[in-house]
């Protein structure tokens, strides 16, 4: 039996302690929080993390507490559509949701230590780095520059009641602003991003709402009417942080997963996914090779796709966020929605 630390109980981390084999190994969860969330914004799956789920045995459990997220569109803020978009079977749940499940996958065998880990544990065969963007195990395996830095932008997002009106669904992009609507299990999930002063650590949630509702008075009547819902207790608000470009996610007996390896901003909607395409690609290699070819392996599937990711990931929220040059990236998105609508004509009327 091989000791496994995983630091970290999120995503991540419980994904990889539900597929480790536990006839070949002894898992350890550390995790600083006492139980689960139960406030949290809606994920999107894509179908590559929506195999992993299958891997783990819980897909379907999954999908019954989620929404099929099918169509949107990019929209200026009054709301006219910009970009109209069709999704391949999008998989919508919240993250409270999502960790129920993946803490039902794990093993009754695996230990849970509750705690912030300040010192990494000893005597672990693999130490396995799930614990987020502020990672111990990242500053131990990649020293001081790898260290997490604030971005300029704020992010408040939540769940309210009622199911969103599909004309209304989608993404709003102002000057330095985003508020996206979708649906989210028989609610609706929103989400605000735009330049701030509160935190960087601890942001206040009212106040934060507070300041979004100032900044989006202006935008359509849907995105007023659910910041006008939204509460202290069914929102969230916090800084985005990021890490630093890596170049191996493995060394010696320590590997990273998710945002420890690869935190990138929220504009592709991509890094829950890839978190639990990290844990399940690790742990099946981990359950059929050696340790040493396990990581190796790890290491050609994930860095370059993930770290490619991160950077288009960045590269769309400056996009998005543009505080200059805005009629001319909204002029140049009506454009490319126009011409894909008069290709779906074209294919229709062939049909």
């Amino acid at each position: 039996m091989e000791k496994v630390d995983i630091i970290g109980g999120g995503i991540a981390g419980l994904a990889l302690a539900g597929i480790l084999d536990p006839g070949r190994f002894e898992v350890t969860i550390y995790e600083q929080r006492p139980e689960l969330p139960t406030v949290g914004t809606t994920l999107a799956m894509w179908p590559e993390a929506q195999e992993a789920l299958s891997e783990l045995g819980i897909l379907g459990a999954v999908r019954s507490r989620g929404a099929m997220i099918r169509t949107g569109a990019l929209r200026s803020p009054s709301g006219e559509p910009m970009l109209s978009m069709e999704g391949e079977g999008l998989l919508g749940v919240s993250r409270p949701a999502l960790l129920e499940r993946l803490d039902a996958a794990v093993p009754g065998s695996v230990r849970r230590v509750v705690g912030r880990v300040e010192q990494l544990p000893g005597g672990a065969g693999l130490t396995v780095g799930a614990d987020g963007v502020n990672s111990v195990v990242r500053s131990n395996l990649r020293g001081r520059h790898s260290a997490a830095r604030p971005t300029p932008f704020l992010a408040v997002r939540g769940v309210i009641p009622g199911t969103p009106h599909p004309q209304d669904i989608g993404e709003y992009w102002a000057r330095g602003q985003i508020f996206g609507l979708a649906p989210a299990g028989g609610g609706s999930n929103w989400y605000a991003s735009f330049r701030s002063d509160l935190g960087p650590d601890k942001v206040d949630v009212a106040d934060a709402l507070e300041v979004t509702r100032s900044r989006y008075a202006n935008h359509s009547r849907a995105v007023r009417e659910v910041l006008a819902a939204a509460t202290p207790e069914n929102s969230l608000a916090q800084r985005i942080w990021i890490c630093p470009p890596l170049t191996r996610y493995s060394q010696g007996n320590m590997v990273l997963l998710g945002d420890a390896a690869h935190a990138m901003t929220p504009n592709l909607g991509r890094g829950a996914c890839e978190a639990l395409i990290d844990a399940v690609t690790l742990g099946k290699l981990l359950n059929r090779l050696p340790k040493e070819k396990a990581l190796a392996a790890y290491g050609r599937k994930r860095v370059m796709r993930t770290q490619l990711l991160r950077f288009a990931s960045s590269l769309m929220g400056r996009v998005a966020l543009a505080q200059s040059a805005q009629p001319v990236r909204d002029a140049l998105v009506k454009q490319v929605g126009n011409r894909l609508s008069r290709a779906r004509e074209r294919a229709e009327t062939s049909k």
